[in-house]
């Protein structure tokens, strides 16, 4: 068995725990350099993070333990492995934060942990944080916990309030898929129950629906293919109503999974990155753009293309919906072309009640985006 840490300093305790934090990434797809997944400049344990809102700040993120009962293959951190174990006392947690938040370092706090021991067990110790800051020490701001697979309603109802945002990561899409990683985690049971309940008690005109619920799915561990990634998100959100999903291309250096073939491989290479960045913008096109899953384009092994963004994909199967007059199309004709976002429809929706759109030069100087957009409309 690995020896856990048991007399370090806070301050090592952090360096281990931030660090491995990095594992439980709720990161989003990013245009801009300080979106992607990078740390902050001062210290390892500050993330840039996108908010189920979608609004961006800096969250002080931490494990409270690395040590973990679960044996989740691609995670470094499961119980077979090899590493530096330690914990984080509620107070070292509290009073780390709080210095850091009252010199406005950051902006909130993102609280993960490994399983000790029973679910339950590790729930009590993230809500025991969150009461102390809420209770002793009066703060208001946000705080995301993250909910243990496996935990009672009881513990999961007091984790969400107490919180800004709770997170249960689904992982895979299927049971079948979870099997292959875990032996210990039940899809039904610890992960896709608790979703549905936290989905009951956030839900439009519930006690919660203050709190935002979000998941995240490992990408390229199990095989899984990206159709059946897709089905269980149009699910989560039609019918779950969660706020947000995200999702962590598996990198081999992480674990111990053989690849399988070549489309699937767990290697850290630029494909895998642009998996999951397809996906991202799936997630855009299901939640901004009035896309649903039978929109979503396929190749016929159920893969994204790797070449072409999903949306002008979908364009390029339908040519019978294009060219999309400028001066006539509806918001919601307009965001099906390629190269059109939210703020540029808008911006045409109101640059058209006062004259007429001549040239794709009347929106302004046009970069690559608009440029292509003006291969899609007429005027």
């Amino acid at each position: 068995m690995t020896a856990v840490i048991s007399a370090p300093d806070t301050q090592r305790k952090l360096e281990i725990l931030s660090a491995d934090a990095q594992y439980d990434l709720a990161c989003a797809c990013g245009t801009r350099e300080d979106e992607h997944r990078t740390r902050g400049a001062q210290d390892k344990w500050i993330y840039p993070v996108t908010l189920p809102n979608g609004g961006a700040s800096i969250l002080f993120k931490t494990l409270i333990s690395n040590v973990c009962f679960n044996d989740c293959k691609y995670c470094p951190l499961r119980a077979d492995q090899d590493v530096r174990r330690c914990t984080l006392s509620e107070e070292e947690t509290v009073n780390t934060f709080l210095d850091y938040f009252n010199r406005r370092e950051v902006f909130g706090l993102f609280l993960t942990s490994g399983v000790l021991g029973a679910p339950d067990a590790t729930m009590e110790r993230l809500n025991r944080v969150a009461r102390i800051l809420r209770y002793r020490r009066n703060f208001r701001g946000y705080i995301h916990l993250k909910i243990i697979p496996g935990a009672s309603a009881s513990a999961i109802e007091e984790a969400i309030s107490l919180s800004t945002a709770v997170s249960l990561n689904i992982e895979t899409p299927g049971a079948n898929h979870l099997a292959k990683l875990s032996s210990r985690k039940r899809f039904i049971q610890d992960i896709v129950e608790p979703i549905k309940l936290i989905s009951r008690l956030t839900g439009r005109g519930n006690k919660y629906a203050r709190v935002k619920q979000t998941t995240q799915f490992v990408v390229g561990a199990a095989e899984e293919t990206d159709s059946e990634i897709v089905k269980y998100m149009w699910g989560l959100y039609d019918r779950l109503n969660l706020n947000r999903i995200y999702f962590s291309a598996y990198q081999k250096c992480l674990g111990n999974i053989p690849p399988d073939n070549d489309r699937l491989s767990p290697t850290p290479t630029s494909d895998a990155f642009m998996r999951e960045h397809r996906l991202y913008q799936v997630d855009f096109l299901l939640r901004k753009y009035g896309f649903t899953e039978s929109d979503i384009c396929f190749d016929k092994s159920g893969f994204l293309s790797l070449e072409v963004d999903p949306k002008e994909h979908w364009a390029r199967l339908h040519s019978d919906y294009f060219p999309v007059n400028i001066n006539k199309a509806s918001k919601d004709q307009l965001l099906r072309v390629p190269g059109l976002g939210n703020v540029t429809v808008s911006r045409i929706l109101e640059q058209r009640k006062n004259s007429r759109i001549s040239t794709i030069c009347d929106l302004g100087d046009p970069g690559s985006r608009l440029k292509k957009a003006d291969e899609y409309l007429c005027y």
